[in-house]
């Protein structure tokens, strides 16, 4: 599996959900923050994303806004309009007015609350992918998927609705990945530059290795000193360091999504000594192993 795929399924937990509201102008709809990530998609009008605390953002047709973070907002047709509804479980799809009528599709991914992971971690509250001619076409493809789907469902749909929604997201990261300048910095940097990329695949395929950066620099095919230099310019972090961020996220996926004994987690992840395992556990989440399996870590349901 991928770089960006397996970072993704270590921090995503339970189903997103979707939905396709439709307004007429004057509206205005209140987004509370929420432990997860969302999307809005304008499929007719438009309408203006209005941040707390920030600038507002102008959306079309086609455009894409993603919150990897769960971020508060409102959504409202004109800047002047009033906030009238705020967004909960089993609003109504359509209210009629007298005014233009837009419609959006919205939706949500639970992410883990005590998992997090520097590639969305460093993303900015907001991401705006305008629709443009000829840009990002796989992308719009799930999202014209996707829309169909919700808008009328049909047999399988159930089964449906979730995997473009999975597949919706990792368009969206990549699309906006794809938009960054060159040259990159941050994780897009990662994903680009062929040494960094390496030696993320490597950590990432064999988690339970013992590995050291001359391991490393040497599947990177470079020397150990510019593959420092480069990783932690990317990814934030030294070689080494990443490799226990990604062993103790690894360890908690199979926590919370196996039966795998304590020492065989462990095992898996490159420790031998189950105590050790522990002990390192506990520093990242603040809980041992044991107790970390028994904590409900799915998010409250969340309106789209």
């Amino acid at each position: 599996m991928d770089i960006l795929s397996e970072t993704i399924a270590a921090i995503r937990t339970g189903n997103p959900t979707s939905g396709l509201f439709v307004r007429h102008a004057p509206w205005g709809r209140a987004y509370p923050v929420v432990p997860g990530a969302g999307f809005h998609v304008v499929l007719q009008g438009s309408c203006w994303a209005v941040p707390s605390g920030g600038n507002p953002i102008a959306l079309g047709v086609g455009d894409v806004l993603f919150m990897p973070r769960g971020a508060d907002h409102d959504l409202v047709d004109r800047l002047d309009s009033p906030v009238t509804e705020k967004a909960q479980p089993g609003e109504p799809r359509e209210i009629t007015g007298p005014g233009a009528r837009a419609a959006l599709l919205c939706g949500a991914y639970e992410l883990g609350r005590q998992r997090s992971h520097p590639l969305l971690d460093e993303l900015p509250e907001f991401i705006h992918l305008p629709a443009r001619p000829g840009r990002h076409p796989s992308l719009r493809a799930a999202v014209d998927l996707l829309a169909a789907e919700v808008a009328e469902p049909k047999q399988g749909s159930d089964a449906a609705v979730p995997a473009i929604l999975e597949t919706l997201l990792l368009f969206i990261l990549r699309a906006w990945f794809d938009e960054q300048a060159a040259p990159a910095t941050g994780w897009a940097g990662a994903f680009t530059d062929p040494a960094v990329a390496a030696a993320l695949r490597a950590v990432h395929e064999e988690p339970a290795r013992t590995w050291t950066v001359p391991d490393l620099s040497d599947i990177a095919g470079v020397s150990r000193a510019t593959l420092a230099r480069r990783f932690a310019a990317t990814v934030g972090e030294p070689p080494l360091a990443y490799v226990t961020r990604w062993r103790m996220l690894t360890a908690a996926r199979l926590l919370r999504d196996t039966d795998s004994p304590l020492g065989a987690v462990a095992r898996k992840v490159g420790y031998t000594s189950e105590f050790a395992f522990a002990k390192a556990f506990k520093r990242e989440y603040g809980l041992p192993p044991g107790r970390y399996r028994g904590v409900d870590d799915q998010p409250p349901l969340i309106a789209v």
